[in-house]
């Protein structure tokens, strides 16, 4: 099986703008105890839906749970106002997800022909491709390295906090789209435009 290394660059403008978080000017930050009440809210809701259980001894644990890790990290889903406001965000995030798992039952049927192909050796190249990523904040970053790594056929192996990425492909047709829609999607739903 033959492996190489194709090298891939994405340019995107000079970041000199200051901070990866990127506040927007005169937009002020929403309080702490703000973003750690939607935190709780919203991971007191998944606890709800994934436990299935709803006595009071189930409920304590789920609620005392929440409030920990919402005081950890709360400001971790919510770290600062966007220009759109928070219900465009949440209807970006969403319209992204149905996508993404298209893209996953595209890539599952790809990964599929692979296999099943009498000449599965020949079609099959590894690879690893590196680009600069155009994303800025963090989350986005994450979220695009856990978009390759669910898609299959691509594995996110490094990226950094400056947007460097480096992803191993399972052959050429797998490591084309990238960075492009995908980025563009996450960009929408996560970087303030």
């Amino acid at each position: 099986m033959k492996e190489h290394i194709a090298e891939v660059k994405t340019l995107h403008p000079a970041s000199a703008s200051g901070s990866r978080s990127g506040g927007l000017p005169g937009h002020p930050a929403p309080s702490p105890i703000f973003s750690r009440i939607l935190t709780f809210i919203a991971l007191l809701g998944l606890w709800v839906i994934l436990s299935g259980k709803f006595d009071s001894f189930h409920l304590s644990l789920g609620v005392i749970s929440c409030v920990i890790v919402s005081l950890f990290s709360g400001d971790l889903l919510f770290p600062e106002t966007r220009s759109g406001g928070l219900f465009r965000h949440i209807l970006q995030v969403i319209n992204y997800v149905p996508w993404l798992l298209y893209q996953v039952v595209l890539a599952n049927l790809h990964v599929l022909y692979l296999v099943f192909h009498p000449r599965m050796m020949e079609l099959i190249d590894p690879q690893i491709i590196r680009f600069d990523s155009t994303l800025k904040k963090e989350i986005s970053l994450v979220t695009f390295a856990n978009s390759i790594t669910l898609t299959p056929g691509t594995i996110t192996m490094y990226v950094s906090v400056e947007g460097t990425f480096q992803v191993h492909a399972i052959d050429k047709v797998s490591a084309d789209p990238l960075p492009g829609e995908m980025e563009r999607r996450i960009a929408r739903a996560f970087e303030d435009e």
